[in-house]
């Protein structure tokens, strides 16, 4: 009793055409027979040659091969569908599988531009403290004492990469004479200044490789980093530009 669910599944899952063709089959097998019997009933005398009967059998099955042959190609054509539809199946899920894997790639590859991006914003803090240094604290113009250009670097320290760069944006630069000054003025701040503008492009560059709609790019021109940077673009003499354009 347990197998005939399962041979019940297995007839449900034949194709139409194998049992219309069995039973056409069958059919067609049982009225050979009932002719040949009938034949030897109204002719007992006959004599049933091989040639006789090879020509028989010839005339007989010949309807049935071409019959299971135009089946065939019925069953072989649907054959042929199915593989079609599983193939595009299969490439519609490779095609998945392929924006899955990018996806990955990229994020993987937008988590170590954060990791990168963090020892590079140490690095730029550095720098633009020293610029800030040079132009406006005891080595400059003394507008801040050591004091609070030690203060500066200890939020600088404790993980305000932004400190000096906020302060370039918000002080007064006339007073102190001018961006292009503050950049330029001296060997020791335009290199500074050459340094800071090669980081940061070096910074947008590797953003680029990572960011598919420019939100990250963006983020980083509109940050105080990217502020200062445009500003350095701004005032740059002409006389310095083969020394401070970055690379």
């Amino acid at each position: 009793m347990s197998g005939t669910p399962r041979i019940l599944a297995f007839l449900r899952h034949r194709d139409w055409r194998i049992w219309f063709g069995l039973v056409v089959t069958l059919f067609w097998i049982g009225g050979g027979i009932w002719f040949v019997m009938l034949s030897a009933t109204e002719d007992p005398d006959q004599a049933f040659t091989l040639e006789a009967i090879g020509g028989f059998l010839e005339g007989a099955f010949a309807p049935l091969a071409f019959l299971w042959l135009v089946l065939g190609l019925f069953i072989q054509q649907r054959e042929l569908t199915r593989n079609t539809e599983a193939l595009r199946l299969t490439v519609e899920q490779s095609e998945k599988q392929t924006i899955a894997i990018a996806a990955t790639e990229m994020n993987a590859r937008q988590e170590t531009f954060f990791k990168i991006a963090e020892n590079v914003k140490h690095q730029l803090a550095g720098i633009s403290g020293m610029l800030f240094m040079s132009g406006l604290g005891p080595p400059g113009s003394e507008r801040y004492s050591r004091d609070e250009m030690d203060d500066f670097f200890k939020n600088s320290a404790n993980g305000d990469c932004e400190v000096f760069a906020r302060q370039f944006m918000t002080i007064d630069y006339l007073e102190e004479g001018g961006l292009e000054a503050l950049f330029y003025e001296t060997e020791i701040r335009r290199r500074h200044t050459s340094n800071f503008r090669r980081t940061f492009s070096r910074l947008l560059k590797l953003a680029d490789g990572c960011d598919v709609d420019g939100i990250i790019t963006d983020s980083l021109r509109q940050s105080a980093f990217g502020l200062l940077d445009l500003r350095m673009q701004t005032y740059q003499p002409a006389s310095t530009e083969s020394v401070s354009t970055p690379e």
